[in-house]
């Protein structure tokens, strides 16, 4: 008992939790801004994917980090349009095509990265993002080292949810976008377009997906392969219920599943050898679902969500 609450008393620990929680938060404000204007896109696996190795790839290939990201951001940008142009004019099924999107974004990734990268015995690496220390911060004992250590993205991260919480929640274009997920046909009537909100909304979610994809390839790790994401873009849907559609409480919820999964690493040095280490491997995702249990039934879905917008049809 002493040794897990050693643990949870460690800055490393925390330190790791903002890491882990890092890609989740990217990811699950992206599809958050998706569902938000009515999309549901599930091609997020594999646009995390994609853009973890266009954001390698362009690095690998002497670009700097951040035109890394971009190029990670822009990828994701491309997959979003097409299943925005597929599931928003066309009205195609967002499920069939959000899964599509995932098989197509992943099999492409390692298809581009064999073509330019031979097969190695040893995957090549590239410099990563290295941690900054905050001046005045990263020196607070405990607080310093667990919260003010951390690389760049995972500030940016952090931005971008206060960022997006302000927007949808302050802002005529966050309304534009709210109102969408609710009846298109309302906003409408207000002279909207809807459907350029949603291929907009679906773009720009999809450009953050592909930049948590990216933090794994050039902040987290220094190399790419094909199984990285190891379903963070599925654990992001889920998030997405358990925050109610709110960035602010996906952000919390990013940060929950990271400690399960950052305690239960550090908990199997513990007492590994007394308990199986599939039953620790397991434990951030049952006790994921038994939150998400909990929140989903006081959470309230967009009314117009996975709902195709056909104008002059109510």
């Amino acid at each position: 008992m002493s040794a897990s609450l050693d643990i949870l008393a460690s800055a490393g620990l925390w330190a790791a939790v903002l890491r882990i929680a890092t890609p989740l938060v990217f990811a699950t404000l992206g599809a958050l801004l998706c569902e938000r204007a009515g999309v549901l896109n599930l091609g997020i696996e594999g646009i995390m994917t994609f853009g973890a190795m266009a954001g390698w790839l362009a690095v690998f290939n002497g670009a700097d980090l951040w035109v890394g990201f971009l190029a990670a951001a822009l990828s994701g940008a491309a997959f979003g349009l097409l299943h925005a142009l597929m599931t928003v004019p066309l009205g195609l099924s967002q499920h069939v095509t959000g899964l599509g999107i995932t098989l197509f974004a992943s099999s492409l990734s390692y298809y581009v990265f064999r073509l330019v990268v031979p097969l190695q015995s040893t995957p090549p690496t590239i410099e990563p993002f290295q941690p900054v220390a905050v001046p005045g911060l990263s020196d607070l004992p405990f607080v310093g080292p667990a919260l003010f250590s951390q690389t760049t993205p995972t500030y940016l991260a952090l931005a971008l949810a206060l960022l997006l919480a302000w927007i949808l929640g302050r802002t005529p274009l966050g309304l534009a976008i709210r109102l969408t997920g609710e009846n298109p046909h309302a906003a409408e009537a207000q002279g909207l377009d809807p459907v350029a909100i949603r291929i907009g909304a679906v773009v720009a979610g999809s450009a953050l997906m592909g930049m948590g994809g990216a933090f794994l390839t050039l902040s987290a790790f220094n190399s790419f392969f094909p199984t990285m994401v190891q379903g963070r873009g599925w654990i992001a849907i889920a998030l997405v219920v358990f925050a109610a559609w709110r960035p602010g409480r996906a952000v919390v919820g990013a940060l929950l599943f990271a400690l399960f999964d950052a305690y239960q690493l550090r908990l199997q040095t513990v007492i590994g050898k007394a308990v199986p280490y599939q039953l620790f491997l397991m434990m951030p995702y049952l006790l994921s679902i038994a939150a998400l249990c909990v929140t989903a039934r006081r959470a309230r879905v967009p009314q117009a969500l996975m709902q195709p917008f056909l104008r002059g049809e109510r």
